[in-house]
């Protein structure tokens, strides 16, 4: 069972979680369905590192928006981690533990949708911000860009649909990697988790992976226990192309070039 959380003080976030607590049962603030329970809280959820303290679960979905300083209209999902300091909650150096399974079959349901969401890019986006401590895998699915889209509430209540055909369904057992290289939001990444054989663990873009050494690469390893593979944006990884791959050859991932 997975809990949802929405933040009372993101419009995007409760908009969906007004959407995904219809005809669920409340008790002790928390609402509860067959397939899922849903939780508003009322501090921001990427500092939301204290829920699993206070909550039992297999894994978390939290509910949010999304903003970009370009505007450009776009329906995002990712996993959370800091690869330096912690600037948007969680802590410094600290990676979350993906929910690889779950991202796939959310990005290939939006992807089958595309159609609804005409004008959004639908896209994956690097492992960013917090939460970083929780103990269970975690999810960040997010609406964006601007508050028109944040407070659309027929766009969210298209999104949560969405997102409880996902939570409904049996999700498959895909192979996962974990990815190094590309821009925030990769197409290469996203392509994959579309179209390809694998989902994906942590996303480390190259503007990151200056801050990547024997540490930082100990935690993303810990972190993604469940992974068997390291994706490579090989011609995005420019100066730090050498220190990657020696740190990969110590491990035990097997390497793929996209």
């Amino acid at each position: 069972m997975n809990l949802l959380v929405a933040s009372e003080k993101d419009p995007a976030g409760l908009n969906m979680a007004r959407y995904l607590k219809e005809g669920l049962t409340e008790k002790d603030n928390v609402f509860h369905g067959k397939y899922y329970h849903l939780v508003i809280i009322s501090s921001p959820v990427v500092e939301a590192d204290w829920i699993d303290d206070m909550y039992d679960y297999e894994g978390f979905v939290f509910l949010s928006k999304h903003y970009a300083g370009s505007g450009k209209l776009a329906l995002t999902c990712h996993s959370t981690g800091n690869f330096s300091t912690a600037k948007f909650g969680g802590k410094d150096n600290e990676i979350a533990i993906p929910y690889p399974s779950l991202q796939k079959q959310y990005m290939k349901n939006l992807w089958n949708n595309r159609k609804r969401f005409a004008e959004f890019e639908i896209t994956i986006e690097a492992t960013h911000h917090g939460p970083t401590s929780l103990h269970k895998p975690s999810l960040f699915i997010e609406i964006g860009t601007t508050e028109k889209q944040w407070n659309d509430k027929k766009l969210c209540n298209k999104v949560a649909s969405i997102i409880e055909e996902t939570i409904r369904s049996e999700l498959e057992d895909n192979p996962v990697a974990i990815c190094f290289g590309g821009t925030h939001y990769s197409k290469k990444f996203t392509k994959e988790l579309v179209e390809g054989d694998y989902s994906l663990g942590t996303v480390m873009p190259k503007y990151a992976l200056d801050y990547l050494d024997e540490s930082l690469f100990k935690e993303i390893i810990e972190k993604n226990k469940t992974a068997k593979y390291a994706l490579l944006d090989w011609d995005s990884l420019g100066k730090n192309k050498h220190k990657l791959v020696n740190l990969l050859d110590s491990s035990d991932l097997e390497t793929i070039r996209l």
